[in-house]
């Protein structure tokens, strides 16, 4: 495998390694925090952590290895495409499919679905995640972007970084939640009690999380739709948030209530709304997807039992 090896020298002070190397090389952060990790990147000589501060008139150097041919096979399966164009794709994701390959799974997930049903998908994303901008859960359904060429995709998640990207989400919580609005802020990380958690930590201890929430409607005590904001995007956030408000997604099998009313397949919850610049154009584009059956039907359900209509 090939390796390039690409040199800068910082004309001015920069808070991160990653943010000057992302904005030389046209690499994402992400990408650039993974090679620091695997000792790539070095300031001054010396290897370097993507969060180490770089001076001005310092030496930072990258090794970028040759890109490793995707081994996602393309499967034929139904996708429900929202709206396409020559630089990207919202898809409406179904409940239970997962959004790229990972430990123990390399078929049936949505990348398998793209690179089927698109003619190309930018290749940021790394061998596994190509066209992946940002994620949902597996067992949350909704919208989502990708990227069909590599100057969308640093656009979008661009977007995503710089909270431009706004992403909007309808929630059946247990319980009667307190407030008709609010906004949570945690830090979000791994549990301490389980790592295979996520959890909310005190401030300094995970990365900062914000989402902001509006009820919608109130199924007496036992139940409340809510509509939820990301400000920020880390996992699970808004299942690890609801469950910091002590009324957990209805339907989670991770953060949420063992004995269930309903029969379910997962949480409920779906991103309804998406709204982002294009890259190209310059437009503000607005995208929403309706719930699903199974959850609209529970709402129409818990609606006729306590005379609750819900605006949606």
């Amino acid at each position: 495998m090939q390796t390039t090896v690409r040199e800068f020298t910082a004309e001015e002070n920069y808070s991160r390694a990653d943010v000057f190397l992302s904005e030389k090389t046209g690499e994402t952060r992400s990408r650039i925090k993974k090679l620091a990790d695997e000792g790539r990147v070095y300031i001054s000589g010396v290897a370097a952590k993507a969060s180490r501060g770089v001076k001005a008139g310092e030496n930072v150097r990258v090794e970028i290895p040759e890109a490793v041919p995707c081994k996602a096979v393309p499967e034929n399966i139904p996708l429900d495409i929202v709206y396409q164009d020559a630089d990207l794709a919202v898809i409406n994701k179904p409940q239970g499919m997962t959004v790229h390959a990972g430990a123990g799974r390399t078929k049936g997930t949505l990348v398998n679905a793209l690179l089927s049903a698109l003619d190309c998908l930018s290749g940021v994303g790394g061998v596994m995640r190509p066209g992946i901008v940002h994620r949902i859960d597996k067992d949350t359904s909704g919208l989502l972007v990708v990227a069909k060429n590599d100057k969308a995709h640093l656009s979008l998640s661009g977007q995503i970084a710089q909270k431009t990207c706004r992403r909007k989400y309808y929630a059946l919580l247990e319980g009667s939640v307190k407030q008709d609005k609010g906004r949570i802020v945690t830090d979000i990380g791994r549990s301490p009690a389980d790592r295979l958690k996520m959890a909310a930590l005190p401030a300094g201890k995970g990365k900062n999380a914000v989402t902001d929430y509006e009820t919608v409607a109130r199924y007496g005590a036992e139940y409340t739709l809510c509509r939820f904001t990301l400000q920020t995007g880390r996992t699970h956030q808004i299942r690890v948030h609801a469950k910091y408000m002590g009324h957990p997604v209805v339907g989670d099998p991770v953060y949420g209530y063992k004995k269930q009313k309903f029969a379910l397949n997962g949480q409920l919850l779906h991103a309804y709304s998406l709204s982002f610049i294009h890259p190209t154009t310059g437009e503000e584009l607005t995208f929403y997807a309706p719930l699903p059956p199974y959850f609209s039907q529970i709402l129409e359900k818990l609606g006729r039992q306590y005379g609750v209509h819900a605006e949606i």
